[in-house]
């Protein structure tokens, strides 16, 4: 039947039909429209983070991450980005980040953390709770907003950047608040890769000893390997174990702070609005995507030479999430912020170490 047939017909039955017909035919043209809005951001970001790749690969103690997010500030303090800009880098730093921490769960098998053993895990258990207990404490203490330390704390009890970014996706932080936290992180991780290989000797620990240590006192992944390969062969394969174990505690603690901002909205809404939260609003999709991308690679629907390919599109991803978070940043907000953060970081750096090594003595891992 030819449309202006059904467009007639719509006319006598009431007169909604055209309107829908209309609708469906605009959508492809919506969608394309909205690509193209997204382009030109985009494209500035990828240039921003092939930029910090390369810069990753001179410097790789520092990583691309580090270089990213410190390359979109300064971009950002030459000259804010133009309004143009703007849904590309938004895009980037929300979707493209979520979509990262998906892909990071295709590397991680859930039978991983039974293969650590019993002996890793209360060191992961108790370096957890005193990184997130201490971050709570010394940041009230410090003066410093709830947002700051729990992403500073969260960004140090598991891994870095990416727990930053998953946090980030659930709380919706400031930028400034993000980018702040992510440099302050990734400082103490600099100094981790200086400092622990030449500490571990002075110790005398074992390759086994060293990597359940620096699997659970240095934040980022990129950053143990790079230490415990320093330090052996041995130390390497099992500090990088006991860290993809550690990355795990995104879920939980993710699910937890959903739960809990969802309900201090309960609790600040009229009644109506409170009995409308579900399931769906508590639990943000892309967790329950990480979740899945660990079951399928679990069960071994990701086949093993992937793995490698994945982590490393889950690190450009990264990258450029960063890149974006940079660039959306306001200089002046990390100015306000001053050098608080900073000793928030410097505390759980310690905290986590100190703890690490006494829970090893304890348990007699050490």
């Amino acid at each position: 039947m030819p449309v202006s047939a059904i467009e007639d017909a719509a006319t006598e039955s009431g007169g909604t039909q055209p309107a829908r017909v209309s609708a469906v035919a605009s959508r492809p043209r919506r969608t394309l429209a909205g690509l193209r809005a997204l382009l030109p951001g985009v494209s500035c970001v990828a240039a921003v983070a092939a930029a910090a790749t390369l810069l990753g690969g001179v410097a790789p103690v520092i990583g691309a991450p580090v270089f990213a997010v410190l390359s979109g500030i300064a971009i950002a303090v030459v000259r804010k980005p133009a309004a143009r800009l703007r849904p590309g880098i938004t895009f980037t730093s929300k979707k493209v980040l979520q979509g990262s921490i998906v892909l990071m769960g295709l590397g991680l098998s859930l039978g991983q953390v039974l293969s650590t053993g019993a002996r890793s895990l209360p060191v992961l258990a108790g370096t957890l709770a005193a990184a997130l207990g201490m971050a709570w404490m010394a940041g009230r203490l410090l003066g410093l907003r709830g947002d700051t330390r729990t992403l500073i704390g969260v960004g140090t009890a598991i891994c870095g950047a990416s727990a930053i970014a998953a946090t980030d996706a659930v709380i919706g932080a400031d930028e400034a608040d993000v980018s702040y936290s992510i440099a302050t992180i990734f400082t103490f991780n600099v100094v981790a890769v200086l400092l622990y290989p030449s500490l571990g000797h002075v110790l005398g620990l074992s390759q086994h000893s060293f990597g359940l240590w620096a699997g659970t006192a240095i934040n980022d992944l990129s950053s143990v390997v790079a230490a415990s390969t320093i330090y052996g062969h041995a130390a390497a394969s099992y500090g990088v174990i006991v860290k993809l174990t550690r990355t795990l505690a995104i879920i939980p603690v993710c699910l937890g702070l959903a739960a809990v901002r969802s309900r201090r909205g309960q609790d600040a809404a009229e009644e109506p609005v409170a009995r409308r939260v579900t399931v769906r609003r508590v639990v943000p999709a892309f967790i329950v995507a990480f979740i899945a991308a660990a079951a399928a690679d679990t069960i071994g629907l990701v086949p093993v030479a992937w793995h490698h390919g994945l982590s490393d599109l889950s690190t450009w991803m990264i990258t450029a999430a960063l890149a974006a978070i940079g660039l959306s940043t306001d200089v002046r907000h990390i100015r306000q912020a001053g050098l608080r953060p900073l000793a928030l970081g410097a505390v759980l750096w310690v905290t986590v170490g100190l703890t690490s090594l006494g829970l090893q003595a304890l348990t007699g891992t050490l």
